[in-house]
């Protein structure tokens, strides 16, 4: 989401914001190393923001940062779910630790102005060549996934038990997580307890931290509606069954889903993306298409979506007159991003330590979106035993969140091609955030 649309801000006080950005509550050696090491991180960050590189090719970025972790000591395995990372450090009897990191850039042409800007052109899945960037964020994600890996290294008499870092490929498309654990990631390497993660924010001041316990995003599903319907002469309507007319009903009785078959409080989107059918002003088409984005938090919401779009078709094909042979086909594609749910109680003993760390007005509970992650997968192939965290780091340049009055709409969102966080902000908070986590977790 892959996350897309992703913090919902309005609510907030402006005023509230720019007060959270006074220095932070608690300073310590920890965030003195950071700083110390950011020239270096940044040099990275340039790197890895020049160079991006499309799902599932992310060759010269894993190899680059598993080139780090290996000088770093830790045991590193390349090529897992295609082009992901995996880097083992072990430190003594303790809990199972997993960081994890997403890799991949997108085939949007940069337009920041930044003299490190990338120029990369790549070919997408599809066969279409495009220029990439990094236009959500994942350079800041990897950046501070190698600041983290040496604060950590640096403390190893601090902590003990596993740590496992890995870099995921391919999160833009919501395939990496799921190659990466069938490629045997909970077998083949220790299976964490911990799993977390962060993502930079486009809607808040850069250097804050976001949180949500529970549900923080949604499943993503994409379904596909074939229409069929009999062709004919524009001028003799009567003499077809007209799939235009047909889609459109269908499109109309959707609606109802979410308002009339849904609680209330319980979020959920179907919208209709794409309508295609027929070539000329005076033909009726014998076929026309839908294609659908279908929301969700809860698996038995979902699930509620999908049978009610297949029966939605069905009956008004039926209403319609259509003969059994040509009842719409309705389709979803496989690769599916299920839904991220923050396991509460450890959700929100990570936020207690943020703000004891950063200070209360740093760390907020952010509302829940409907933009998909498929960070989810990590948790879901094991719930009983993982607990799991995803949290934000706001990554805009407070002068601009200013200029915007904090009004998110004016800003550059996540995907543009004008989107420039805060990198030395973001990373900085991110790095420190993901170590004293992780050595609250493994503490000995």
């Amino acid at each position: 989401m892959s996350i897309k649309n992703l913090l919902s801000y309005a609510a907030a006080p402006v005023a509230m914001l720019a007060l959270a950005m006074a220095t932070p509550a608690q300073a310590d050696d920890l965030r003195d190393a950071v700083t110390a090491d950011m020239p270096s991180l940044l040099e990275i960050y340039r790197y890895l923001h020049a160079n991006p590189e499309l799902s599932f090719q992310e060759f010269r970025t894993a190899a680059k940062l598993a080139e780090e972790a290996r000088r770093l000591g830790f045991t590193v395995t390349e090529k897992v779910g295609q082009t992901g990372v995996v880097a083992v450090m072990e430190n003594g009897p303790g809990p199972v630790v997993m960081l994890r990191a997403d890799m991949d850039g997108l085939p949007v042409e940069e337009q920041t102005g930044l003299p490190f800007a990338s120029k990369a052109i790549a070919t997408t899945s599809k066969g279409i060549e495009s220029p990439v960037m990094h236009a959500c964020g994942h350079d800041t994600h990897m950046t501070a996934w190698v600041g983290t890996a040496r604060q950590l290294v640096a403390r190893k008499d601090e902590w003990s038990g596993t740590l496992v870092m890995i870099l995921q490929p391919a999160e833009e498309i919501g395939s990496g997580a799921k190659a990466m654990l069938e490629d045997g990631l909970y077998e083949r390497f220790p299976k964490p307890e911990y799993v977390m993660g962060f993502h930079d924010a486009a809607q808040i001041p850069a250097g804050m931290i976001g949180y949500k316990p529970g549900y923080a995003l949604a499943n993503v599903d994409s379904v596909s509606i074939k229409v069929k319907g009999i062709g004919g002469h524009g001028a003799y309507p009567s003499t077809a069954k007209d799939p235009v007319v047909l889609g459109s009903q269908i499109v109309m009785a959707l609606q109802t889903l979410v308002s009339r078959e849904i609680d209330p409080q319980d979020p959920a989107v179907v919208t209709v993306g794409s309508f295609r059918a027929g070539a000329k002003h005076n033909i009726i088409s014998d076929e026309a298409s839908l294609l659908i984005t279908v929301r969700s938090y809860s698996d038995e919401t979902r699930q509620t979506l999908i049978d009610g779009i297949a029966r939605i078709a069905r009956g008004q094909a039926i209403a319609a007159g259509l003969p059994e042979e040509l009842m719409p086909e309705v389709t979803m594609d496989d690769d599916f991003t299920p839904s991220v749910y923050n396991s509460p109680e450890f959700t929100e003993e990570m936020a207690t330590l943020f703000k004891t760390r950063f200070g209360d007005q740093h760390v907020l509970e952010t509302p829940a979106v409907m933009g998909g992650e498929d960070f989810s997968r990590f948790r879901r192939a094991d719930p009983d035993n993982i607990k799991s965290m995803i949290f934000w780091v706001g990554g805009v340049p407070l002068e601009k969140f200013d200029a915007a009055n904090g009004d998110a709409s004016k800003l550059p969102s996540l995907h543009s091609p004008f989107w420039t966080p805060d990198a030395e902000k973001v990373v900085a908070t991110a790095t420190e955030a993901m170590t004293a986590a992780t050595l609250k977790l493994m503490a000995k």
